[in-house]
């Protein structure tokens, strides 16, 4: 693990010697908070919760993610460096991993740094502080599932630009596949599609955890579907690296 925490820090530091981290950081607190205090009329509700907080923030990472996993592997296939970070004494799975930790890292730190708005509601009521860390806990492995899927799409591409479009739109469909429209639809002409439609969805197993309700089940879900696209990224830079 000492070789997968020297990638880490080093891709953690790299955020932060250029402007990345800071406009990520600035773009994801200003819109979170404008869409929970706004857009989700949390005034005119008169219930201190941080229910409009959460249900914007998967849509919110589904946006800055990929902005993030674009250049995990593009950048460094562009610039020719991959060669010389895989001629290190340390294995793709080593590399995969720690360069997924430095980025759910990150994503960790701007979700702590939304600590405002906690203190926010619980100033103006009395919100169950328990349901709100278990939405945190589903924010963080949300996060976790776009990065690892947004990291096996950016290991497949040079093209920082086509990884984002890529990455974006698969992450839409794993999180709108629960969605009413969708299941409807699929219902209609196949009711078990609807039904895989829904145990695959992100957004179905995140809004568990958003009620206070944390199960086994699916904290495996989100294990395996992080781990299923780690491995797919491995393997992706396996071959690149074949090539």
């Amino acid at each position: 693990m000492r070789a997968t925490f020297i990638v880490a820090r080093r891709e953690l530091a790299s955020y932060f010697a250029t402007p990345v981290a800071v406009v990520f950081i600035v773009i994801f607190l200003a819109l979170q908070g404008a869409l929970t205090f706004n857009l989700g009329n949390f005034f005119d509700r008169n219930q201190a919760d941080l229910g409009p907080f959460f249900n914007f923030l998967p849509w919110v990472l589904l946006l800055l993610v990929p902005a993030l996993t674009m250049r995990l592997w593009a950048e460094e296939r562009r610039l020719g460096t991959i060669e010389l970070l895989l001629t290190l004494p340390i294995t793709q799975g080593q590399a995969v991993l720690g360069k997924f930790l430095a980025a759910w890292a990150f994503c960790l730190l701007a979700l702590l740094l939304t600590f405002p708005f906690i203190i926010t509601v619980n100033y103006l009521g009395h919100p169950d502080n328990a349901v709100i860390a278990c939405g945190y806990l589903g924010a963080f492995l949300v996060a976790g599932c776009f990065l690892a899927l947004g990291g096996a799409v950016s290991a497949s591409t040079k093209n920082q630009v086509i990884a984002f479009v890529l990455a974006v739109a698969f992450c839409f469909l794993v999180t709108v596949t629960s969605t009413p429209l969708v299941t409807d639809f699929l219902a209609r002409s196949t009711p078990i599609l609807a039904t895989i439609a829904r145990r695959v969805a992100v957004a179905e197993r995140y809004q568990s955890m958003t009620r206070g309700v944390i199960s086994l089940r699916d904290l495996i879900y989100f294990a395996s579907f992080i781990g299923f696209f780690l491995f797919v990224n491995t393997v992706v830079v396996d071959h690149r690296r074949a090539d």
